[in-house]
């Protein structure tokens, strides 16, 4: 292929990028409002910290236990369509909170949009990896990533404004109807053969394939779409979990998910609490480290991830273990501090340094897994980061926070250790990477010299 050529291509693969990203955008901001609304739903529905707890996990739990079966289904249905239907439903549902009365029916609503993201997660990571090459896999994930933080970043302080401003439903009113626009974004995109990423990395093959219409599930029957899709859940994570680096890596994911949870969904209220911040001036706070400091990150990672992919052993795995390691410090340290301008600017180092680790974390994981299994592989990541970390993380901070006399800085410190602990648990799974990437692209050889085979034997026996 011409340089022309090359160039020409890299332009066109850069739009699914963008849709996918804004995709992660529209559904952060949908999770996030409630962040920064907390404080008015407190008063409103008179709601204990524990209450709050189970408000702000209720969604990531169903998150959680929805992603697996939604990554399994992400390998075997249209993705694009799947992820513009879904924004569709979540928008409504988004509009719907708005008119919720009391807390039982705010918990109902909050719990079903847990489906959204469960969703088009695996869906969204596949087709990433079926988009871009190996080497372009860490600039994919940070767009991804730069979107995430950003709508939480957009989330929290839309909700702050709009609810001091003219109160919280609104924000609910005004944020819900912008999904249909990135619904109908996604519905345009083509949808890429399984794996073609993958040949390209290997030399295979050169121009994009469009995937062929996937076969009905329901043809059989829902009984037995249930009994396939639960034998097929089995064997897809029995494989997944056979990987070594994926073993490490998740259960890295869950400290990580964990702290980072906790922390994000509790800091508007200690700088409330512990430095007399107004509630607005705590809300604008979180969202300037998360737009300032953890969106330059990500596009930095992304550019880390992919320069030094092969250039260090297992780089994928060691750049996000060095900078959690370095976040976890920071992060403790800034807890200590009893003058908000220096718990402010540790805080801000910290996240900053965590969020270096996205986007070669995620590529990482993508490069682990078989294209094949990509969608169960992000849905194993999901659930170990959402219903095993980040969905008990604020309902352990509110336990807590109660327990030592609703001190937010003694639950911070106990909760933070664990993003240590990932750092060095990702650093034992660089010893992994680059073996099971080899293994992925040796399956593809093999694969294709077999059909290579099977097609030149037809005529051999006509001669």
């Amino acid at each position: 292929m011409s340089n022309e050529q090359e160039t020409r291509s890299g332009r066109s693969l850069d739009w699914p990028m963008v849709v996918l990203g804004l995709v992660t955008l529209i559904d952060q901001v949908d999770q996030n409002i409630i962040r920064g609304i907390e404080k008015h739903l407190q008063v409103e529905f008179g709601l204990s910290d524990f209450a709050l707890g189970v408000l702000l996990s209720s969604f990531i739990f169903v998150n959680g236990v929805v992603t697996v079966p939604a990554g399994y289904l992400a390998d075997r249905l249209n993705r694009t369509r799947t992820i513009g239907n879904t924004i569709i439903g979540w928008s409504g549902l988004t509009v719907l909170t708005a008119a919720m009365p009391n807390f039982g029916s705010m918990l109902a609503v909050r719990s079903t949009l847990g489906f959204g993201q469960a969703i088009t997660e695996p869906a969204t990571a596949s087709l990433l990896g079926d988009y871009y090459e190996v080497e372009r896999r860490g600039r994919a994930f940070s767009v991804q990533l730069v979107c995430m933080i950003a709508g939480i970043g957009l989330g929290i302080a839309l909700g702050g404004a709009i609810a001091e401003t003219i109160g919280w439903r609104w924000a609910y009113l005004i944020v819900g109807p912008l999904g249909l626009l990135v619904a109908f974004a996604a519905y345009r995109l083509k949808e890429p053969s399984r794996g073609h990423a993958d040949r390209v990395s290997a030399g295979i093959e050169t121009e994009p394939e469009e995937e062929q219409e996937s076969q009905a599930l329901f043809e059989e029957g829902i009984g037995r779409f249930l009994v396939n899709m639960l034998v097929g859940l089995k064997n897809d994570l029995r494989v997944i979990f056979s990987i070594p680096t994926m073993r490490y890596a998740l259960a890295g994911v869950l400290g990580l998910m964990f702290t980072m949870n906790a922390v994000g969904s509790w800091l508007p209220q200690y700088y409330e609490r512990q430095f007399g911040l107004s509630w607005l001036q705590a809300t604008s706070a979180l969202g300037a480290i998360v737009m300032f400091g953890g969106v330059p990150a990500i596009i930095m990672g992304g550019i880390i991830a992919d320069r030094y992919a092969t250039r260090i052993r297992g780089a994928r795995m060691a750049i996000p273990g060095y900078c959690l390691l370095a976040g976890s410090i920071l992060l403790t340290t800034s807890y200590v501090f009893d003058q908000f301008v220096l718990a402010y600017v540790f805080a801000f180092a910290g996240f900053t340094s965590v969020c270096l680790a996205g986007p070669a974390l995620r590529a990482g994981l993508s490069d682990a897994v078989p294209h094949n299994l990509r969608g169960a592989g992000f849905g194993a990541f999901n659930l170990m980061a959402m219903t095993l970390g980040a969905a008990s993380a604020p309902l352990v901070v509110s336990l807590l926070s109660e327990a030592y006399d609703h001190n937010l800085r003694t639950a911070f410190l106990i909760v933070t250790p664990p993003v240590m602990l990932s750092g060095l648990l990702l650093l034992r799974a660089r010893n992994h990477l680059d073996r099971d990437m080899g293994k992925i692209f040796e399956a593809i050889l093999t694969a294709v010299q077999e059909q290579q085979e099977q097609d030149a034997a037809p005529e051999s026996v006509h001669r």
